[in-house]
């Protein structure tokens, strides 16, 4: 059998989650076509690898994970500069300025991209940027080396990196942040004070409860940033981490159901048309462990659904079956590790804690109707135990509330 007597299958985005599938598809369907739909340039890179690249702590080649003889290898028609611009669900075919591509399969994993400041001054201005994109971390890495102070905007983990960035390549650093502390969406006050003591160790000057009323340009460029308590920094590099917007417009005019935080999806991560699936991080997809519906926009939760999207895909039934988790470096003598549900998704969980502020360790768990969903671990060597939470986390166990307080010594 030909590839032109297989099935045919497109994805919409080469980034993590579309690339895995496109290999998963390949490895299990030699017969079949695929095509790779991508508006950037490159193939496949690794986005968590990002950081380290503009701290320069990484050279670029170690970034690239595919190149186009990969594909060409795999028999992937990888499309690069090529935007999706409609989908034909009554036609099975993805159209893009001049072509068109029909499919018995397909998968949309477009992602998002950065929410923008909006504040006056800011557009179009020659050193403020974003933080998601390859080019983004060219540009922003060009822009340090012609500066003295950077300024980094938002209390994300972009947010973060960028400041972490700035402070390891020598520049004065400043970090603006609306909430009372950093990252205070999925930590609590406590945390936050840890992470205040690893950031102003790096001599980040931290600036709680200020957000940017405008920037003030000279010559197409920012010479300084106001805050709404009137606070004034002058830098020559901005940066900032506001969270992402969704791509779902290519929803529109179909029967493909999105929500306010992404593309609707089941288990399975078939979206409420048949043949349709979504993966990655837009994605708003039902997770049969955690019994709730979210989207996560973490890289090993995308290429989970890069191979779960895949067997169904090719007709088969594979449910989501993975504990989402992440972990970074937070400054230099700071880690962060989640894993499951935290408070960012579920306000109204209940939270056992353990501190060793000497130590600078930081251990919480959550619980939802006395099971464990999740936690969130701070602390170089604080991570023993990760596994156990894990699978009691799939395993749906319920603990009596007089257990968790010893559950945070767990070490196995």
């Amino acid at each position: 059998m030909s590839e032109s007597d297989g099935r045919k299958y497109v994805i919409i985005g080469n980034g993590f989650a579309g690339t895995t599938a496109a290999e998963q598809l390949r490895k299990h369907d030699p017969a079949c076509s695929i095509t790779l739909l991508g508006d950037e340039p490159y193939p496949l890179y690794n986005r968590i690898s990002l950081p380290p690249l503009l701290r320069r702590q990484l050279p670029e080649a170690k970034v690239m994970m595919r190149s186009l003889a990969w594909h060409e290898e795999h028999r992937i028609d990888l499309r690069l500069r090529t935007r999706a611009e409609r989908i034909i669900p009554q036609e099975k075919v993805v159209e893009t300025d001049g072509a068109r591509f029909p499919y018995d399969a397909l998968l949309i994993a477009t992602g998002g991209r950065p929410v923008p400041t909006g504040k006056p001054g800011s557009e179009g201005a020659a050193n403020l940027f974003p933080f998601q994109y390859l080019d983004d971390t060219r540009a922003i890495s060009e822009q340090i080396d012609r500066s003295t102070t950077g300024v980094a905007i938002g209390g994300s983990f972009i947010a973060y990196e960028l400041a972490e960035a700035f402070a390891s390549r020598g520049l004065e650093t400043h970090w603006l942040l609306r909430g009372p502390y950093a990252l205070h969406r999925i930590m609590d006050e406590i945390a936050g004070e840890l992470l205040h003591d690893s950031a102003t160790a790096e001599r980040v000057h931290m600036h709680y409860g200020h957000e940017v009323e405008a920037f003030v340009r000279s010559n197409g460029a920012i010479s300084k940033v106001r805050t709404t308590k009137g606070l004034e920094i002058e830098a020559q590099c901005y940066a900032y981490g506001f969270g992402l917007k969704m791509n779902t417009e290519l929803c529109e005019g179909t029967d493909i159901e999105v929500s306010r935080s992404g593309i609707l999806c089941d288990d399975r991560l078939e979206t409420s048309v048949k043949g349709i699936f979504a993966a990655g991080d837009v994605a708003d997809f039902y997770d049969p462990i955690l019994e709730m519906r979210y989207r996560m926009g973490t890289w090993n939760n995308s290429g989970a659904h890069g191979k779960v999207a895949a067997q169904n895909m090719m007709g088969g039934s594979e449910h989501y079956h993975d504990v989402p988790e992440y972990s970074s470096l937070l400054f230099k003598n700071q880690t962060i590790t989640q894993f499951g549900l935290g408070l960012d998704l579920q306000p109204e969980l209940e939270v056992a804690r353990k501190v060793d502020r000497e130590k600078g360790w930081y251990r919480a768990l959550f619980f939802w109707d006395d099971r464990l969903v999740g936690g969130l671990m701070l602390g170089k060597g604080n991570r023993a135990g990760k596994r156990k939470y894990v699978e009691a986390i799939k395993a749906k166990e319920r603990f009596p509330k007089p257990q968790w307080q010893a559950m945070l010594d767990w070490t196995a």
